[in-house]
């Protein structure tokens, strides 16, 4: 059979000198690009048939607000959204709740109902743009909403592509934004699982997320071993719900950090992909596209300083590099003064221009896996799985990543690390430039993005007119519904989009599952 072609974006790609440049560089010992166990890339042309999406991080204050600062990206060159929701939004509490004050719109967007999902898209073709909403608890929710907005737009659902991060597991490790016990949570993830793999094809189920592993204050084989423990207990979980995991593996999808020791988060992502491969290999996965881990990164948002900030420009830019250069398929960098605030336009429209200059200015996507053949690369990337592996083993003897979490391990190793971090900048052990070093005298007063507390009376007042001309006998029914069918052990999702598109709101859905789980008190 002929090889099909790849089609790259362009015919020939040269140095700025007139030097042709290969698609790739290797020795026949070394592993292919786009070949099992994938350490070089995912895909055989890596960044020379397609690049990177570039999303920004994105949600504040209101839905229109939100809508407004959308726009300001995709007209800027983002090529995908990724939505930030407010605390109260991703533990599920409506505006108007006593638990809600002081929150919200602070960190994220406030989403109360499908009247503000509709707001956050308005004149976004959801069948055209890619979506990430970085929402955990609350993920099946947020999900039946987007494709509640969807039939509104009458776009074929079938064709909607994004990803919900919907990783409960590593909350309750590092992060505390949880609502119900660890076993019904999974079945929720499960029930997301299941619905997408018949209705949604397109659409990414669960990110695995290492992020805020990281954030919490792990080191990068902390990061990297966790994350997988957390996804083999995903893959485990659907496994035992009966699904195909040729099928539903291809749907997972990772989020990583990337920090500033930029040989090992090189290291890090590439043998994060020859390590799930193998996983998959070994729990069933024969099709390839199972065995892929695809991946989303963030630059790091706790190596940022508040000191002297212009100096993460450059943090941003070495991390997203290190991401570009270890293959990821999404990336966001981090505005400058979110050390300080919510990031301002300027700063998103820097952070995105960081992106666009490695992209189109550096020449490092010319070639697939640049690094691959350095004799230090190629040992780190040894040594990083290897570390890993040895936390993988100790997770999977306590029984996996869920009886690891119960019994405090995950948590203890993070806190562990955490400490050491900090005693080492503490002595100078580590040097962090404008902090415990280099330090300068600073009397700055930047323009910074606030957000007032009258963004609750906003969003109180949508509710009252919403509970007020919505059908609330519908709304009793629909809740009643999913009362029985949580308590059933049936597939809630179907029920869920039901609910939305009837204007139940995300907190009423989230306590009547909190009347039947109960919370999780960690």
């Amino acid at each position: 059979m002929e090889k099909k072609k790849i089609k790259e974006r362009k015919e020939v790609f040269k140095t700025d000198a007139g030097i042709v440049i290969n698609r790739s560089y290797h020795s026949q010992a070394q592993e292919q690009p786009g070949k099992f166990p994938f350490t070089r890339g995912v895909h055989e042309a890596g960044y020379r048939s397609r690049l990177w999406t570039m999303r920004q991080y994105a949600g504040f204050s209101t839905a229109e607000e939100s809508n407004k600062r959308y726009h300001y990206l995709l007209k800027q060159g983002t090529t995908g959204l990724s939505v930030a929701f407010d605390l109260p939004t991703q533990i599920g509490y409506d505006s108007d709740h006593d638990f809600a004050e002081g929150e919200v719109g602070k960190v994220g967007v406030a989403i109360d109902s499908i009247r503000d999902m509709e707001l956050l898209f308005e004149g976004i073709p959801l069948e055209k743009i890619s979506t990430s909403m970085t929402i955990n608890a609350t993920a099946f929710i947020l999900l039946a909403l987007y494709v509640g907005v969807a039939k509104k737009q009458n776009a074929d659902i079938r064709l909607l592509s994004g990803t919900v991060q919907n990783d409960i597991l590593k909350e309750y490790a590092a992060r505390g934004t949880y609502i119900y016990p660890p076993k019904p949570s999974m079945k929720i993830i499960t029930d997301i699982f299941e619905y997408c793999s018949m209705e949604l094809p397109k659409w990414n189920t669960i990110s695995v997320s290492g992020y805020h592993i990281r954030e919490a204050g792990s080191d990068a084989v902390q990061e990297l071993a966790f994350t997988l423990a957390n996804g083999k207990a995903y893959l485990k979980a659907a496994i035992d719900a009966g699904l195909d995991i040729n099928v539903f593996a291809k749907r997972i999808s990772f989020f990583f950090n990337a920090h500033n020791n930029f040989f090992e988060e090189v290291a890090k992502f590439r043998a994060a992909r020859r390590m799930w491969a193998k996983m998959t290999k070994e729990l069933g996965a024969t099709e390839p596209r199972a065995q892929k881990l695809r991946f989303h990164t963030q630059t790091g948002g706790s190596t940022l300083t508040a000191q002297q900030p212009l100096n993460n420009i450059t943090r941003v830019t070495m991390q997203a590099l290190s991401a570009v250069l270890g293959g990821t398929q999404s990336l966001h960098t981090n505005g400058y003064d979110e050390a300080l605030a919510l990031p301002t336009e300027q700063a998103a429209r820097i952070a995105l221009r960081s992106q666009q200059v490695i992209a189109f200015e550096s020449g490092v996507t010319d070639t697939v896996d640049p690094l691959a053949g350095s004799y230090f690369v190629e040992q780190l990337t040894d040594q990083v799985e290897s570390a890993a592996e040895k936390y993988i083993e100790k997770i999977d003897v306590m029984g996996g990543a869920v009886s690891a979490i119960e019994a405090g391990y995950i948590q203890e190793e993070i806190a562990r690390s955490a400490y050491q971090y900090q005693k080492d900048i503490e002595s100078q052990e580590k040097i962090i430039v404008g902090v415990n070093s280099f330090a300068v005298e600073e009397n700055l007063n930047p323009d910074l993005l606030r957000i007032d507390d009258s963004i609750r009376i906003l969003q109180s007042e949508k509710l009252k007119q919403l509970k007020q001309n919505r059908d609330n006998v519908a709304v009793q029914e629909h809740l009643s519904k999913l009362s029985q069918q949580a308590k059933d052990g049936l597939n809630i999702m179907p029920t869920v989009i039901q609910a939305v598109e009837a204007e139940v709101t995300l907190g009423e859905i989230s306590d009547s599952l909190r009347r039947i789980f109960g919370e999780y008190q960690g």
